[in-house]
């Protein structure tokens, strides 16, 4: 069965019912949005009201994670319920993910189930043969408005798909696509459709994949004459906070994590506007500017649904991919495991649930993983067994006992760029983190051998090789065959949730440190799970050759 998208899915409160009576889904994915840019999660400044009145009116998680923090893995951790070191696909993994791995992702599994599926916005997820050039995913769904990779502020600019919208901005280039797909006239070219319209005996699931707050999309924002006032004006009359302990690259006298774990010298220069407040703050005002953008689409979702009389039983959920740091503790960028980058904001909204299940906050851990089974727990479909998340439909229907006791978030994106391979486990109170030998070659040199030569510095720093597969194979592997760290970390998040102070080294909670590592070891052999990962070789290599094959067989 061939498979489907990159993005994601939504929940409801749902009995035994008949295929007509079951409810649509509209699910909605930010991008490197953390816990906090919101006013539903307390932040005064952005406006969300939009987005706040979804939360009011459905359940808020405030204990929502990611399995990793960045996007690719995670996106496809969401698609497939399983841990990135289950199904196998990063940016330096060399891999795709398998037509037999996606048949058991949730939109296919909602469509061969009855489900009218569309997806809108950005795909980062590759698979395949071929990855991004398959197109296997745009195969997958019923109706398809979305562009592989990065589409930035400006969408026209990268993907031929989008040049018949009305709008150049990204949200709203999104927001035509939405209208087009939930007003069934489908009069948007260049959206790709499989029926001439939406069946309205079938229930629908529409995927709505955003690439911002992501820097690639704010990062390219211009203010152009064309731009809505949102864009243009919005928060730069007032003066914007610094995050909280926030330190400038000049202030750092004790970096937060050594030098040999995290190699900082060697980030990705797209996150050098950390390092000075200025920056910093231009940046931040860019997100907020977008944030309210995404809430204004949002508020127009809603009142589209209630013209075409589809409100009243269509469930939206709301959530990011993970977070980013902005000069946090002094650093800049993502796949790390602290609480600003794998905590994210969860939002359900169920119109069909009792007056008492709406309208409240819910502290429980729920996980990204999750979401996949809960969806098709109420939508009365089988989860398939290779899913590693639990149903939490039980927590969206009221107050219930814990799904999870624990969180596990690992990062195996290990590359020139200074990260190191990460695990963590976490309960309420307490967080253990290790880190394992950070050795990969710098892109510095990378860097500088490709301006020697004449190499495209893009090409060099992120082209993957056929070594790369065996390589991100032993990142998986060799923590479950006894590998030590070469760091580790405590924190007693439950008093300290800025991850402040790390006590590892404090006698007073060895106890905890011990009871931790020992979860550890069990969290890691679950995510790992029994049977080899279901990919497929895609390196520069497998594409050259694909392409030459493709070239001799015209």
């Amino acid at each position: 069965m061939e498979a489907v998208a990159s993005c994601v899915l939504s929940v409801c409160l749902w009995g035994t019912v008949s295929a007509n009576e079951r409810p649509n889904f509209v699910f909605i994915l930010t991008d490197d949005q953390s816990y906090g840019m919101m006013g539903c999660d307390g932040n005064e400044q952005t406006r969300t009201p939009n987005i706040d009145q979804l939360a009011r009116d459905g359940v808020f998680f405030d204990r929502a994670y990611i399995t990793s923090a960045i996007c690719t893995p995670s996106r496809i951790s969401i698609l497939l319920s399983q841990f990135e070191r289950k199904h196998g696909v990063n940016f330096n993994s060399g891999t795709s993910v398998s037509p037999e791995a996606w048949a058991m992702s949730y939109p296919v599994v909602m469509r061969d189930n009855g489900y009218y599926t569309g997806y809108v916005g950005k795909n980062h997820s590759p698979i395949g043969d071929g990855g991004y050039e398959s197109g296997l995913m745009d195969r997958s769904f019923d109706y398809f408005y979305a562009g592989h990779g990065h589409i930035r502020f400006y969408p026209k600019e990268l993907h031929e798909i989008f040049h018949a919208a009305k709008s150049d901005t990204q949200v709203e280039i999104v927001q035509e696509g939405v209208d087009d797909f939930l007003s069934n006239e489908h009069r948007l070219e260049g959206a790709i459709r499989f029926l001439d319209s939406r069946p309205e005996d079938k229930p629908f699931c529409l995927s709505v994949c955003f690439n911002l707050p992501h820097d690639a999309g704010a990062g390219t924002m211009q203010s152009r004459e064309s731009d809505d006032d949102i864009y243009k004006s919005l928060y730069r009359n007032i003066e914007i906070p610094l995050p909280e302990h926030y330190v400038a690259k000049a202030d750092i006298t004790e970096p937060k994590l050594p030098p040999h774990v995290l190699r900082a010298s060697e980030r990705q220069t797209g996150y050098d506007y950390s390092d000075k407040p200025h920056t910093a703050r231009q940046r931040i005002i860019r997100r907020m500017q977008a944030m309210t953008g995404i809430d204004r689409m949002v508020g127009k979702v809603r009142e589209k649904l209630h013209e075409n009389g589809l409100d009243k039983n269509t469930i939206i959920i709301f959530t990011s991919d993970h977070g980013l740091f902005t000069g946090e503790q002094g650093l800049g960028g993502k796949a790390l495991c602290y609480e600003h980058t794998t905590h994210v904001p969860f939002i359900v909204c169920n119109p069909m649930a009792s007056e008492s299940a709406r309208g409240r906050r819910c502290d429980e851990f729920i996980q990204s993983i999750d979401i996949a089974p809960m969806m098709l727990d109420y939508a009365g479909i089988d989860a398939p067994t290779a899913f590693q998340g639990k149903s939490i439909r039980r927590l969206v229907e009221g107050p219930s006992e814990p799904i999870h006791d624990v969180i596990f978030t690992e990062n195996l994106w290990a590359t020139h760029f200074g990260n190191p391979r990460i695990e963590a486990v976490q309960d309420k109170e307490w967080k253990y983190i290790r880190y394992y030998a950070n050795d990969s070659f710098p892109s510095s040199a990378k860097i500088d051998t490709a301006k020697q030569l004449g190499i495209p510095v893009g090409k060099m720093l992120y082209a993957v090789a056929d070594e790369s597969i065996a390589v991100y194979r032993h990142y998986v592997e060799s923590p479950l065959k006894g590998e030590e760290p070469i760091f580790e970390e405590l924190y007693h998040i439950g008093e300290d949730p800025q991850e402040l102070r790390n006590v590892i080294d404090q006698p007073q909670f060895q106890d905890q440190l011990e009871r931790l590592r020992a979860v550890w070891k069990e969290r890691l052999a679950y995510a790992r799970g029994t049977d080899p990962p279901k990919v497929m070789r895609y390196t520069e290599t497998s594409e050259l050759e694909r392409k030459l094959k493709e070239c001799l067989s015209r």
